[in-house]
């Protein structure tokens, strides 16, 4: 992992391979660049023709732009890396940063990542205050993330270049409570996040229900979380036909985890339910060629509840965090539950499946429900669940379904806040009525146009009554299968992991509900 910290060194004395700062696009809508505070003491090294000695090499500031050039004289950093803001603030507004939260993150990343080989960078972006550190911060750790466990010595077999080793941040204030405070959360969430992120690319020989659930309990043994693996004895004596239907046609078992974190000062109780298919086949009903190769990343939610619970607990929020797993294989075989099958749910329903690869909504069924029984405050479930709400939403928002208006608007408004596109999305009750089945009390499937919003009109059934719900579909953006961008790298991205961390903090707050 990338090492962070805080220094008020200068620029000019700081040995680093290389010094980060900012440029963005000028405000008066000119070709113009403008050099973004906290780059003054280089600019001051180029007699204040930075900008000018860019827009030379052909710089124009736009967000994630990153331009390498010679540090000046007497610098002991050999290399400055000037990376785009996008827009500068125009003339007027408040001194101090001024760029919104997302282009400092963004450009950060893009910066680390661009920096992949180096032992130490200085980065001198806009710092107003402790806030802006941590989002800095935040995004130089994501985007220095790199997945290399099965390249050879460990390192991209394509540029032979190991992440980013140190993030320096300047402009901070080493020993001010609040910068440190910004800088230990950026610290133990992109840790976190970047551990889904791991979860999420490793291939599925290495990583099913089991193994994942052993991940789960090493990791809670070593934060004080308390963990409960039910395995498939236990899935089946208490009757968890959801998770066991779709687990049964592989040679992994299926599980169902349960992550508690207590805080002895919380008010408030959330559940987080995420779903994990470890690896996604479509059962029975097999999915097309080309439709394949990326089902590791059906665990995607679960792996960003688990991450959520794990941050909660380091950062010891005031608040109780329940984390369900539910964790299946869907494979083809003689085992498997085929198309017309009747689960009977650990809800006691009964559900005629009439496509194996509608698995993800059965596996949540059964631990939505489990969720419900302990009448948390809220219960928010994550899930690559639909295709659907990719073609609605594209690759890069996630859909946001909920039975509380007010509850949807506020994680849509959380997922804003820390820089995770979302959407809010509607729950039609006209659709409710194709998943009629005249077998079972309900189909796994319904129409297919507005098949995103099917799929969240299934989930809310098996939501105890009166309480609190909201269903995120992360099919888009939970792995990127195009070039990486900011501070998301190719494949998994842990979506909705800062969303849930946010939502906790929130809570802890009491300012969620």
């Amino acid at each position: 992992m990338t090492a962070l910290t805080l220094s008020t060194a200068a620029a000019s004395g700081l040995r680093a391979d290389a010094i980060v700062v900012g440029v963005a696009k000028s405000p008066k809508g000119d070709k113009g660049l403008v050099v973004a505070p906290g780059a003054e003491a280089v600019d001051k090294g180029y007699d204040g023709k930075l900008a000018a000695v860019l827009e030379t090499l052909g710089a124009s500031g736009a967000e994630g732009e990153v331009t390498k050039l010679p540090a000046p004289s007497g610098f002991k950093a050999p290399v400055v890396v000037a990376v785009g803001l996008g827009a500068a603030p125009e003339d007027g507004q408040d001194k101090g940063t001024a760029f919104d939260a997302e282009a400092l993150r963004r450009a950060a990343g893009a910066a680390a990542r661009a920096l992949a080989g180096a032992k130490k960078a200085a980065f001198a972006l806009p710092v107003a205050d402790a806030a802006d550190a941590g989002t800095i911060g935040e995004g130089a750790l994501l985007g220095a993330y790199s997945f290399d466990a099965y390249k050879e010595n460990g390192r991209n077999a394509k540029n032979g270049k190991a992440p980013l080793a140190e993030v320096v941040l300047l402009g901070g204030k080493p020993r001010d409570k609040a910068f440190k405070a910004a800088v230990e959360r950026a610290v133990a969430v992109t840790e976190e996040l970047n551990r889904a992120r791991d979860l999420i690319n490793t291939p599925p020989n290495d990583l099913n229900p089991e193994s994942f659930a052993a991940v789960a309990q090493a990791a809670a043994k070593e934060h004080g979380i308390k963990v409960q693996v039910l395995d498939e004895k236990a899935l089946t004596k208490g009757g968890y036909g959801g998770i066991l239907g779709v687990g049964a046609g592989s040679a992994a078992g299926p599980r169902l985890v349960k992550l508690s974190y207590t805080s002895s000062k919380a008010k408030k109780h959330l559940a987080f339910v995420g779903k994990g298919i470890t690896y996604d086949s479509g059962g029975i009903s097999l999915k097309p060629a080309g439709h394949n190769e990326t089902m590791k990343c059906d665990m995607s939610g679960a792996a960003a509840v688990f991450a959520a619970v794990v941050a909660a607990a380091r950062l010891g929020l005031e608040v109780n965090v329940t984390g369900w797993l539910a964790l299946a294989e869907n494979m083809p075989s003689g085992t498997a539950t085929r198309p017309g099958d009747v689960l009977r749910m650990y809800s006691g329903k009964t559900v005629e499946v009439l496509n194996t690869d509608a698995e993800g909504r059965l596996v949540l069924a059964d631990a939505l429900w489990a969720a419900s029984e302990e009448k948390p405050d809220a219960i928010v479930d994550v899930a690559t669940l639909t295709g659907a709400m990719m073609l609605a939403l594209g690759n890069r928002l996630f859909g946001v379904m909920a039975n509380d208006d007010a509850f949807r608007t506020a994680i849509v408004e959380a997922a804003e806040e820390v820089g995770e596109d979302s959407w809010p999305m509607p729950l039609p009750e006209h659709l409710r009525k194709g998943m009629d089945s005249p077998t079972a009390d309900i189909a796994n499937m319904g129409e297919r146009m507005g098949g995103g919003l099917v799929a969240g009109l299934f989930l809310r059934e098996f939501v105890g009554e009166g309480i609190t719900w909201a269903h995120l579909d992360i099919a888009g953006p939970a792995f990127n299968e195009a070039a990486p961008f900011g501070y998301t790298p190719k494949g998994g991205t842990g979506t909705a992991v800062r969303t849930l961390v946010r939502l906790a903090e929130l809570t802890a707050a009491g300012d969620l509900g």
